[in-house]
Protein backbone atom coordinates (compact mmCIF):
# COMPACT_ATOMS: atom_id res chain seq x y z
CA UNK A 1 0.00 0.00 0.00
CA UNK A 2 1.46 3.53 -0.79
CA UNK A 3 2.24 5.57 2.25
CA UNK A 4 -0.24 8.50 1.40
CA UNK A 5 -3.11 6.06 0.57
CA UNK A 6 -2.06 4.30 4.38
CA UNK A 7 -1.92 8.02 5.91
CA UNK A 8 -5.64 8.74 4.36
CA UNK A 9 -6.95 5.89 6.35
CA UNK A 10 -5.98 7.18 9.36
CA UNK A 11 -6.84 9.95 9.44
CA UNK A 12 -10.49 9.32 8.77
CA UNK A 13 -9.95 8.02 12.42
CA UNK A 14 -10.84 10.97 15.02
CA UNK A 15 -8.13 10.27 17.56
CA UNK A 16 -7.58 13.81 19.06
CA UNK A 17 -6.42 13.70 23.11
CA UNK A 18 -8.00 15.06 25.74
CA UNK A 19 -6.59 17.11 28.46
CA UNK A 20 -9.18 17.77 30.93
CA UNK A 21 -9.46 13.89 30.87
CA UNK A 22 -8.05 11.19 33.76
CA UNK A 23 -8.22 8.16 32.07
CA UNK A 24 -5.63 5.74 29.97
CA UNK A 25 -6.42 6.83 27.10
CA UNK A 26 -7.60 10.19 27.69
CA UNK A 27 -10.24 9.72 24.72
CA UNK A 28 -11.49 6.03 24.20
CA UNK A 29 -11.67 6.41 20.41
CA UNK A 30 -8.02 6.33 20.33
CA UNK A 31 -8.19 2.78 20.46
CA UNK A 32 -10.50 2.89 17.54
CA UNK A 33 -7.38 3.30 15.40
CA UNK A 34 -4.98 1.42 17.90
CA UNK A 35 -7.07 -1.72 17.46
CA UNK A 36 -7.55 -0.73 13.18
CA UNK A 37 -3.59 -1.10 13.77
CA UNK A 38 -3.06 -4.35 15.00
CA UNK A 39 -5.01 -5.50 12.40
CA UNK A 40 -3.58 -4.01 9.33
CA UNK A 41 0.08 -4.64 11.10
CA UNK A 42 -1.04 -8.61 11.50
CA UNK A 43 -2.00 -8.67 7.91
CA UNK A 44 1.31 -7.91 6.34
CA UNK A 45 3.14 -10.16 8.39
CA UNK A 46 3.91 -8.75 11.80
CA UNK A 47 2.95 -11.58 14.22
CA UNK A 48 3.12 -10.13 17.14
CA UNK A 49 1.22 -6.78 17.18
CA UNK A 50 -1.11 -6.25 19.66
CA UNK A 51 -2.97 -3.36 21.78
CA UNK A 52 -2.20 -3.05 26.02
CA UNK A 53 -4.83 -2.18 28.14
CA UNK A 54 -3.53 1.30 27.65
CA UNK A 55 -4.04 1.69 23.86
CA UNK A 56 -0.61 1.59 22.78
CA UNK A 57 0.38 -0.67 20.00
CA UNK A 58 3.96 -2.72 19.93
CA UNK A 59 4.80 -5.12 17.15
CA UNK A 60 8.13 -6.85 15.71
CA UNK A 61 9.87 -6.87 12.67
CA UNK A 62 11.88 -10.06 12.95
CA UNK A 63 15.69 -10.40 11.58
CA UNK A 64 16.12 -12.06 8.71
CA UNK A 65 20.47 -11.87 9.08
CA UNK A 66 22.71 -13.81 11.16
CA UNK A 67 25.01 -11.32 12.97
CA UNK A 68 24.70 -9.28 15.89
CA UNK A 69 23.31 -6.23 15.40
CA UNK A 70 21.47 -3.06 17.66
CA UNK A 71 17.11 -3.92 17.89
CA UNK A 72 16.02 -0.27 16.58
CA UNK A 73 12.39 0.95 17.50
CA UNK A 74 10.51 3.06 15.56
CA UNK A 75 7.74 5.12 17.29
CA UNK A 76 5.00 7.76 16.55
CA UNK A 77 1.88 8.77 18.67
CA UNK A 78 -1.95 8.09 17.13
CA UNK A 79 -3.43 11.10 18.80
CA UNK A 80 -3.92 14.37 17.07
CA UNK A 81 -3.89 17.86 19.35
CA UNK A 82 -6.87 19.04 21.20
CA UNK A 83 -6.17 22.18 19.58
CA UNK A 84 -8.08 22.17 16.60
CA UNK A 85 -10.83 19.19 15.81
CA UNK A 86 -9.65 16.19 14.47
CA UNK A 87 -13.19 15.04 13.68
CA UNK A 88 -14.69 14.99 9.96
CA UNK A 89 -11.43 15.46 8.40
CA UNK A 90 -11.97 16.02 4.79
CA UNK A 91 -8.24 15.84 3.29
CA UNK A 92 -7.51 15.77 -0.22
CA UNK A 93 -4.75 16.25 -2.52
CA UNK A 94 -3.74 19.44 -4.54
CA UNK A 95 -1.95 17.39 -7.15
CA UNK A 96 1.07 18.90 -8.73
CA UNK A 97 1.01 22.43 -6.39
CA UNK A 98 1.56 25.41 -9.00
CA UNK A 99 2.68 28.13 -6.22
CA UNK A 100 -0.49 30.02 -5.89
CA UNK A 101 -2.55 30.68 -2.85
CA UNK A 102 -4.83 27.45 -1.94
CA UNK A 103 -8.44 28.08 -1.35
CA UNK A 104 -9.21 25.57 1.47
CA UNK A 105 -12.68 26.27 1.41
CA UNK A 106 -14.77 28.76 -0.80
CA UNK A 107 -17.91 28.83 1.46
CA UNK A 108 -15.80 29.54 4.77
CA UNK A 109 -13.12 31.99 2.52
CA UNK A 110 -9.93 29.67 4.05
CA UNK A 111 -7.37 30.47 1.77
CA UNK A 112 -3.47 28.83 3.04
CA UNK A 113 -1.66 32.34 1.07
CA UNK A 114 1.76 31.77 0.01
CA UNK A 115 2.59 35.47 1.73
CA UNK A 116 2.07 34.02 5.09
CA UNK A 117 3.59 30.58 4.65
CA UNK A 118 6.48 30.74 2.19
CA UNK A 119 7.53 27.42 2.83
CA UNK A 120 5.02 26.43 0.36
CA UNK A 121 7.56 27.71 -2.46
CA UNK A 122 9.48 24.83 -1.52
CA UNK A 123 7.26 22.74 -2.37
CA UNK A 124 6.10 23.83 -5.99
CA UNK A 125 5.52 21.05 -8.39
CA UNK A 126 4.79 18.42 -5.39
CA UNK A 127 1.14 16.38 -4.62
CA UNK A 128 0.21 18.58 -0.99
CA UNK A 129 -2.12 16.42 1.47
CA UNK A 130 -4.35 19.27 2.87
CA UNK A 131 -7.54 20.29 4.27
CA UNK A 132 -11.08 22.32 4.30
CA UNK A 133 -9.85 24.28 6.83
CA UNK A 134 -12.50 23.21 9.17
CA UNK A 135 -9.59 20.86 10.85
CA UNK A 136 -6.60 20.04 11.24
CA UNK A 137 -5.14 17.45 9.44
CA UNK A 138 -2.79 14.47 11.60
CA UNK A 139 -0.04 14.48 9.87
CA UNK A 140 1.30 15.30 13.54
CA UNK A 141 1.65 12.10 13.96
CA UNK A 142 -0.27 9.65 11.25
CA UNK A 143 2.26 10.40 8.67
CA UNK A 144 4.69 8.99 11.10
CA UNK A 145 2.90 5.77 11.54
CA UNK A 146 2.05 5.87 8.18
CA UNK A 147 5.80 6.01 6.83
CA UNK A 148 6.76 3.43 9.38
CA UNK A 149 4.18 1.12 8.36
CA UNK A 150 4.78 1.43 4.61
CA UNK A 151 8.86 0.72 5.64
CA UNK A 152 7.85 -2.22 7.35
CA UNK A 153 5.76 -3.81 4.82
CA UNK A 154 8.43 -2.59 2.01
CA UNK A 155 10.72 -5.00 4.58
CA UNK A 156 8.60 -7.79 4.70
CA UNK A 157 7.89 -8.49 1.19
CA UNK A 158 11.70 -7.89 0.19
CA UNK A 159 13.50 -10.64 2.40
CA UNK A 160 16.24 -9.41 0.20
CA UNK A 161 16.59 -6.43 2.25
CA UNK A 162 18.85 -7.44 5.25
CA UNK A 163 18.08 -5.85 8.79
CA UNK A 164 18.23 -6.55 12.06
CA UNK A 165 15.11 -6.72 14.90
CA UNK A 166 12.97 -4.10 14.24
CA UNK A 167 10.80 -2.98 17.27
CA UNK A 168 7.79 -0.62 16.17
CA UNK A 169 5.52 1.51 18.77
CA UNK A 170 2.30 3.52 18.46
CA UNK A 171 1.45 5.22 21.50
CA UNK A 172 -1.38 7.56 22.64
CA UNK A 173 -1.65 11.15 24.26
CA UNK A 174 1.67 12.39 23.31
CA UNK A 175 -0.04 15.71 22.53
CA UNK A 176 -1.14 16.02 26.14
CA UNK A 177 2.03 15.13 27.66
CA UNK A 178 1.54 11.65 29.01
CA UNK A 179 2.67 9.85 25.64
CA UNK A 180 5.47 7.43 27.30
CA UNK A 181 3.87 7.30 30.93
CA UNK A 182 2.58 3.60 30.31
CA UNK A 183 5.47 2.60 27.40
CA UNK A 184 6.10 -1.26 27.95
CA UNK A 185 9.89 -0.55 27.74
CA UNK A 186 10.92 -3.70 30.06
CA UNK A 187 9.13 -5.70 27.10
CA UNK A 188 9.78 -3.94 24.43
CA UNK A 189 13.41 -4.72 24.46
CA UNK A 190 14.97 -2.50 21.39
CA UNK A 191 18.82 -1.09 21.86
CA UNK A 192 17.69 2.69 20.78
CA UNK A 193 15.09 4.17 18.91
CA UNK A 194 13.63 7.10 16.39
CA UNK A 195 10.49 9.02 16.70
CA UNK A 196 9.18 10.16 13.61
CA UNK A 197 7.31 13.07 14.72
CA UNK A 198 8.62 16.00 13.52
CA UNK A 199 8.08 18.23 10.39
CA UNK A 200 9.66 19.04 6.97
CA UNK A 201 11.85 16.83 5.12
CA UNK A 202 15.65 16.40 6.57
CA UNK A 203 14.84 17.35 9.97
CA UNK A 204 16.93 15.56 13.02
CA UNK A 205 16.35 16.74 16.37
CA UNK A 206 17.99 15.49 19.78
CA UNK A 207 17.59 18.77 21.62
CA UNK A 208 14.09 19.64 23.25
CA UNK A 209 12.74 22.14 25.76
CA UNK A 210 12.75 21.75 29.86
CA UNK A 211 8.93 21.42 30.15
CA UNK A 212 6.85 22.36 33.15
CA UNK A 213 3.05 23.48 33.74
CA UNK A 214 2.14 26.14 36.41
CA UNK A 215 -1.64 25.58 37.58
CA UNK A 216 -2.59 28.85 39.73
CA UNK A 217 -5.57 29.36 41.76
CA UNK A 218 -6.11 32.99 42.82
CA UNK A 219 -9.00 33.23 45.42
CA UNK A 220 -10.53 37.01 45.68
CA UNK A 221 -13.65 38.31 47.59
CA UNK A 222 -16.23 39.84 46.06
CA UNK A 223 -18.21 42.34 47.40
CA UNK A 224 -21.09 44.34 45.49
CA UNK A 225 -18.82 47.30 44.14
CA UNK A 226 -21.22 49.95 45.31
CA UNK A 227 -20.12 48.81 48.96
CA UNK A 228 -16.40 47.24 48.42
CA UNK A 229 -13.93 50.38 49.64
CA UNK A 230 -11.51 48.50 51.75
CA UNK A 231 -12.81 44.74 51.41
CA UNK A 232 -13.02 43.56 48.01
CA UNK A 233 -10.07 41.70 46.59
CA UNK A 234 -10.64 41.15 42.61
CA UNK A 235 -8.75 37.79 41.91
CA UNK A 236 -8.59 38.96 37.90
CA UNK A 237 -6.68 41.80 39.21
CA UNK A 238 -4.26 39.91 41.18
CA UNK A 239 -4.12 37.14 37.83
CA UNK A 240 -3.33 40.59 35.74
CA UNK A 241 -0.95 41.64 38.11
CA UNK A 242 0.72 37.95 38.62
CA UNK A 243 0.85 37.90 34.80
CA UNK A 244 2.80 41.94 34.80
CA UNK A 245 5.36 40.36 36.80
CA UNK A 246 6.95 37.86 34.48
CA UNK A 247 9.11 39.23 31.54
CA UNK A 248 7.06 40.41 28.67
CA UNK A 249 10.05 39.18 26.51
CA UNK A 250 9.97 35.78 28.16
CA UNK A 251 7.04 35.06 26.02
CA UNK A 252 6.90 32.66 22.91
CA UNK A 253 5.47 35.65 20.32
CA UNK A 254 9.47 37.22 21.21
CA UNK A 255 11.24 33.88 21.17
CA UNK A 256 13.20 31.50 19.07
CA UNK A 257 15.32 28.95 18.34
CA UNK A 258 17.36 27.96 22.16
CA UNK A 259 15.34 30.98 23.88
CA UNK A 260 12.79 29.68 26.57
CA UNK A 261 9.50 31.21 27.31
CA UNK A 262 6.63 31.37 29.81
CA UNK A 263 3.24 31.29 28.08
CA UNK A 264 -0.55 31.14 30.31
CA UNK A 265 -1.99 28.86 27.87
CA UNK A 266 -5.25 29.52 29.79
CA UNK A 267 -7.04 31.61 31.84
CA UNK A 268 -10.76 31.94 33.16
CA UNK A 269 -12.47 33.58 36.58
CA UNK A 270 -14.14 36.04 37.82
CA UNK A 271 -13.77 38.48 41.30
CA UNK A 272 -13.87 35.81 43.24
CA UNK A 273 -11.89 33.44 42.10
CA UNK A 274 -9.19 32.94 38.56
CA UNK A 275 -7.79 29.92 37.45
CA UNK A 276 -4.49 30.24 35.37
CA UNK A 277 -2.34 27.31 33.26
CA UNK A 278 1.17 28.43 32.18
CA UNK A 279 3.49 26.24 30.15
CA UNK A 280 7.19 26.75 31.05
CA UNK A 281 9.67 26.34 28.37
CA UNK A 282 13.32 26.07 28.03
CA UNK A 283 16.37 24.29 26.36
CA UNK A 284 18.69 24.92 29.46
CA UNK A 285 18.13 23.78 32.70
CA UNK A 286 19.26 26.52 34.59
CA UNK A 287 17.30 29.09 33.11
CA UNK A 288 14.63 26.67 33.16
CA UNK A 289 15.09 26.31 36.89
CA UNK A 290 15.28 30.13 37.24
CA UNK A 291 11.55 30.50 35.29
CA UNK A 292 10.38 28.06 37.63
CA UNK A 293 11.25 29.33 40.77
CA UNK A 294 10.55 33.07 39.74
CA UNK A 295 6.97 31.89 39.73
CA UNK A 296 7.41 30.69 42.99
CA UNK A 297 8.66 33.99 44.32
CA UNK A 298 5.94 36.13 42.63
CA UNK A 299 3.26 33.23 44.23
CA UNK A 300 5.12 34.55 47.70
CA UNK A 301 5.23 38.26 47.24
CA UNK A 302 1.59 38.21 46.48
CA UNK A 303 0.61 36.03 49.08
CA UNK A 304 2.41 38.21 51.32
CA UNK A 305 0.88 41.24 50.20
CA UNK A 306 -2.58 40.14 49.83
CA UNK A 307 -3.43 37.08 52.28
CA UNK A 308 -1.16 33.98 52.42
CA UNK A 309 -4.13 31.77 50.59
CA UNK A 310 -4.95 34.42 47.63
CA UNK A 311 -2.68 32.57 45.33
CA UNK A 312 -2.35 28.62 44.77
CA UNK A 313 0.16 27.53 42.77
CA UNK A 314 1.23 23.75 41.64
CA UNK A 315 4.25 23.63 39.55
CA UNK A 316 4.74 20.34 37.77
CA UNK A 317 7.63 19.10 35.48
CA UNK A 318 6.41 17.81 32.29
CA UNK A 319 9.67 16.14 30.40
CA UNK A 320 13.13 17.10 30.12
CA UNK A 321 16.17 18.32 27.49
CA UNK A 322 16.55 14.50 26.10
CA UNK A 323 20.10 15.82 24.47
CA UNK A 324 22.15 14.94 28.05
CA UNK A 325 20.87 10.94 27.09
CA UNK A 326 21.80 11.17 23.00
CA UNK A 327 25.05 12.80 23.48
CA UNK A 328 26.64 8.93 24.30
CA UNK A 329 24.79 7.53 21.72
CA UNK A 330 25.76 9.85 19.16
CA UNK A 331 25.95 7.06 16.24
CA UNK A 332 22.14 7.09 16.70
CA UNK A 333 22.30 10.97 15.14
CA UNK A 334 25.32 10.13 12.77
CA UNK A 335 23.67 7.34 11.23
CA UNK A 336 20.68 9.08 10.57
CA UNK A 337 22.73 11.53 8.72
CA UNK A 338 24.02 9.78 6.63
CA UNK A 339 20.88 8.58 5.41
CA UNK A 340 20.03 11.18 4.51
CA UNK A 341 23.05 12.35 2.96
CA UNK A 342 23.38 9.10 0.64
CA UNK A 343 19.75 9.95 -0.23
CA UNK A 344 20.78 13.41 -1.31
CA UNK A 345 18.49 14.81 1.67
CA UNK A 346 20.21 17.53 3.34
CA UNK A 347 20.18 17.19 7.36
CA UNK A 348 18.84 19.92 9.20
CA UNK A 349 19.53 19.86 12.79
CA UNK A 350 17.73 21.99 15.06
CA UNK A 351 16.28 22.02 18.60
CA UNK A 352 12.97 21.16 18.86
CA UNK A 353 10.40 23.66 20.56
CA UNK A 354 8.39 21.70 22.02
CA UNK A 355 8.54 17.71 23.06
CA UNK A 356 8.06 14.02 22.04
CA UNK A 357 7.41 10.85 23.25
CA UNK A 358 11.33 10.55 22.62
CA UNK A 359 12.53 12.42 25.12
CA UNK A 360 10.85 10.50 27.69
CA UNK A 361 12.04 7.16 26.64
CA UNK A 362 15.41 8.78 26.62
CA UNK A 363 15.20 9.35 30.13
CA UNK A 364 13.35 5.87 30.72
CA UNK A 365 16.41 4.23 29.59
CA UNK A 366 15.86 4.33 25.42
CA UNK A 367 17.83 6.64 23.54
CA UNK A 368 15.34 8.07 21.16
CA UNK A 369 15.80 11.66 18.75
CA UNK A 370 13.00 12.66 16.80
CA UNK A 371 12.95 11.98 12.47
CA UNK A 372 11.18 14.38 10.41
CA UNK A 373 7.21 13.39 8.71
CA UNK A 374 7.84 15.80 6.07
CA UNK A 375 4.55 18.16 6.97
CA UNK A 376 4.09 21.54 7.88
CA UNK A 377 1.86 23.85 10.37
CA UNK A 378 0.47 20.90 12.59
CA UNK A 379 -1.99 21.73 15.44
CA UNK A 380 -3.84 24.32 12.57
CA UNK A 381 -5.96 24.51 9.95
CA UNK A 382 -3.47 24.92 7.80
CA UNK A 383 -1.39 21.68 8.34
CA UNK A 384 -0.47 19.77 5.15
CA UNK A 385 2.12 17.34 3.68
CA UNK A 386 3.72 16.66 0.27
CA UNK A 387 3.34 12.83 -0.95
CA UNK A 388 6.88 13.08 -2.22
CA UNK A 389 8.17 14.05 1.25
CA UNK A 390 6.19 11.19 2.64
CA UNK A 391 8.04 9.07 0.06
CA UNK A 392 11.57 10.28 0.84
CA UNK A 393 10.75 9.76 4.69
CA UNK A 394 9.88 5.84 4.33
CA UNK A 395 13.57 5.94 2.34
CA UNK A 396 15.09 7.12 5.33
CA UNK A 397 13.86 4.55 7.30
CA UNK A 398 15.06 2.24 4.98
CA UNK A 399 18.48 3.58 4.73
CA UNK A 400 18.92 3.84 8.49
CA UNK A 401 17.96 0.40 9.04
CA UNK A 402 20.36 -1.07 6.13
CA UNK A 403 23.36 1.43 7.88
CA UNK A 404 23.41 -0.84 10.95
CA UNK A 405 23.72 -3.89 8.59
CA UNK A 406 27.58 -2.92 6.98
Amino acid sequence: MHVSERFLKYVSFDTESNPESSTVPTSEKQKDLARFLVEEMKSIGIKDAYMDEYGYVYGTIEKNIDKEIPTIAFIAHMDTSPDLSGKDIKARIVKNYDGNDIVLNKEKNIIMKISEFEHLKGNIGKDLIVTDGTTLLGADDKAGIAEILTMAETLINNPSIKHGTIKLGFTPDEEVGSGADHFNLKDFGADFGYTVDGGELGELEYENFNAASAKITINGTNIHPGSAKGKMVSALLIGMELHNMLPVFENPAFTEDYEGFNHLNDMSGNVEQVKMQYIIRDHDMDKFNIKKERFVKIANYLNEKYGETTVELKLSDSYFNMKEKILPHMHIIETAKKAMVELDITPNIIPIRGGTDGARLSFMGLPCPNLCTGGYNFHGRYEYIPVQSMERVVDILLKIVELYTV
